[in-house]
C-alpha cells in the first residue's frame, strides 16, 4: 500500500469493529502539566535541572508552572468530563513521592495522587497510572542515574510505595513511558535530560531501564495483586529511503534501535544480537536479569506519532542511519511526517510478531500552532483530520485481529513540550499559559463526537 493509499482510506470509522468496553481516554505526564515544582516537599528532577540549563529548551522555557495542574486538577477532571472520556492516563512524579529517589516517602506528594485518583473515580473516569515519564530525581542522577544498577532497584522500591497507596483503586499500571527517549535521546543524543552524548552510558541506561521495569512489575504485583500491568513504548514503522542494499541495512538497524531493542527483552527474547554488535558495548548482565525483564505483562502500550524513513550513514553514530525528509507528504507542526497507516501496521506487528493479548494506544497526537479566534473558538482542522484518520486506522487493525482495548489522545491540553517548550501545542484544549484559561478546540469537539459515535454503535462515522 502506498503512502497516499495509507492516508486516504480514512473517511469512515468502523465503530462496530471496536469492543463494547473500548477505553476512550486522554493522556498527560507529570512534569509537562503539574507545575508546583518546589511545593509540598517535591525535589528537583533531571528535567528541572535540564530545563534550567541555558540553551537546552526553546525560549528557555521550564516546567516550573506548566499548566498548574497540581492546583487545578479538579478543573482538569471537568475538562475530561466535557470530552466524555472514560479513561485518563497520567504519570506519577517520582521526585514528588520519594524526593531523594530512595528512602523517605513524602506523604504530601503521595496525597496529591490519592486525591486525584478519588476525583477521577467520582467523575466516572478510570485511572491509568504511569510510574516513570522521564522525571528521575536529580539526587539519583547525582549518584549515576540510569547507567547504574541501583537506580533500577530504587525504581522498584518507589513503585512498591505508589502501588501500595493507590493499588486498591487504580486498575491499570504502566512501569515506563518511552524508555527509548530516556536512554537514546537523553544519554546518546543529548536532546533530553540528562543531556549526555555517551554511547556506553546510553546502552547501560537502556539495560537498567528494562531491568527496572521488570523489578517494578514484581513490586506492583506484590502490592496490588489484581493490577493490570504494561509498558509503554514509542514505536515507528521504518522504511529505507531507496532500494539500495545499504539503505535496507540501515532500516534494519533503525528498526532494531527504535523497536526491537525495547520489545524483544520484555518478550523473553533477550537483546537483539545484531544491535549488540552495532553498539559494541558490553551489557551489565547478571544472572536472572533477562528473566526479570520478561516478567509477564497484561498489556502493551503503543505510542505512535510518525514513520521513520532512513538512509545509511556509515560515519554517524549508532545505528548508522539518518532520517530522510520525504517531499510532498503532509507533516505536523513538529515537522513529523503523517502516516496514519503506520499505527495500523504497528498494531498488527505487535499482534503477529509478539503475540500481544491486549494493546492500548497510549499516546497519539499532533502539534500545530493553534490560536484562540475572535469568537473564543480554536479551529484546528489538521489535528481533527489527524485524530480521525488514526482512529480509523486503529479500527481497521482491530478488524484484522489486533486486540486493541483503548485509545488515549495526546494530549488533554497544551503543555510543556520538553525541549520544545510551550510553542508546540498538542492539546485537545488550548491553554493560555499567562492566564491558565483552557479552551476546547474543534479537535476536542470531534473527539467527543467519536466517543459518542462508538457508544451509539451506529453506522461508520463519516469525516
Amino acid at each position: 500500500m502506498t503512502h497516499a493509499e495509507r492516508n486516504s482510506v480514512t473517511d469512515r470509522i468502523d465503530f462496530a469493529a471496536l469492543p463494547d468496553d473500548f477505553a476512550w481516554g486522554v493522556a498527560t505526564s507529570a512534569y509537562q502539566i503539574e507545575g508546583a515544582v518546589a511545593e509540598d516537599g517535591r525535589a528537583p528532577s533531571i528535567w528541572d535541572t535540564y530545563a534550567h540549563t541555558p540553551g537546552k529548551t526553546d525560549n528557555g522555557d521550564t516546567g516550573d508552572r506548566a499548566c498548574e495542574h497540581y492546583h487545578r486538577w479538579r478543573e482538569d477532571i471537568a475538562l475530561m468530563r466535557q470530552l466524555g472520556v472514560g479513561a485518563y492516563r497520567f504519570s506519577v512524579a517520582w521526585p514528588r513521592v520519594v524526593p531523594d529517589g530512595d528512602g523517605r516517602v513524602n506523604a504530601a506528594g503521595l496525597a496529591f495522587y490519592d486525591r486525584l485518583v478519588d476525583g477521577l473515580l467520582e467523575a466516572g473516569i478510570t485511572p491509568y497510572a504511569t510510574l516513570y515519564h522521564w522525571d528521575l530525581p536529580q539526587a539519583l542522577q547525582d549518584r549515576g542515574g540510569w547507567p547504574v544498577r541501583e537506580t533500577a532497584e530504587h525504581f522498584a522500591a518507589y513503585a512498591s510505595v505508589v502501588a501500595a497507596k493507590l493499588g486498591d483503586r487504580v486498575p491499570h499500571w504502566a512501569t515506563l513511558n518511552e524508555p527509548l527517549c530516556a536512554a537514546w535521546i537523553g544519554h546518546l543524543e543529548g536532546r533530553m535530560a540528562p543531556g549526555l552524548t555517551d554511547l556506553p552510558a546510553a546502552v547501560r541506561a537502556s539495560y537498567h531501564l528494562l531491568l527496572g521495569h521488570g523489578l517494578a512489575v514484581q513490586a506492583i504485583r506484590a502490592a496490588a495483586a489484581d493490577a493490570g500491568i504494561g509498558i509503554v513504548n514509542n514505536l515507528s514503522t521504518v522504511e529505507p529511503a531507496t532500494g539500495s542494499e545499504a539503505d535496507a541495512a540501515a532500516a534494519r538497524r533503525m528498526d532494531g534501535h527504535t523497536n526491537r531493542w525495547w520489545l524483544d527483552p520484555v518478550h523473553g527474547r533477550g537483546f537483539p544480537a545484531d544491535m549488540r554488535e552495532v553498539y559494541g558495548v558490553e551489557l551489565p548482565e547478571r544472572a536472572g536479569d533477562l528473566k526479570t525483564m520478561a516478567e509477564p505483562l497484561d498489556w502493551l502500550g503503543l505510542n505512535y506519532y510518525f514513520p521513520a524513513v532512513v538512509a545509511a550513514e556509515p560515519a554517524g553514530p549508532p545505528p548508522f542511519a539518518r532520517p530522510v525528509r520525504r517531499l510532498h507528504v503532509p507533516r505536523t507542526g513538529m515537522d513529523w511526517e503523517i502516516d496514519a497507516g503506520g499505527i495500523e501496521t504497528l498494531l498488527l506487528r505487535l499482534t503477529r510478531e509478539y503475540a500481544a493479548q491486549r494493546i492500548y494506544v497510549t499516546e497519539n497526537g499532533s502539534a500545530y500552532p493553534d490560536v484562540v479566534g475572535p469568537g473564543g473558538t480554536v479551529e484546528d482542522p489538521e489535528r481533527t483530520a489527524y485524530l480521525h484518520r488514526h482512529v480509523a486506522a486503529c479500527a481497521r487493525a482491530v478488524r484484522q485481529g489486533a486486540p486493541l482495548a483503548g485509545y488515549f489522545a495526546w494530549s488533554l491540553m497544551d503543555n510543556f513540550e520538553w525541549a520544545y517548550g510551550y510553542d508546540k501545542r498538542f492539546g485537545l484544549f488550548h491553554v493560555d499559559f499567562a492566564t491558565q484559561a483552557r479552551t476546547l478546540k474543534d479537535s476536542g469537539r470531534h473527539y467527543a463526537e467519536l466517543i459518542r459515535g462508538h457508544r451509539r454503535r451506529g453506522t461508520p462515522h463519516p469525516h
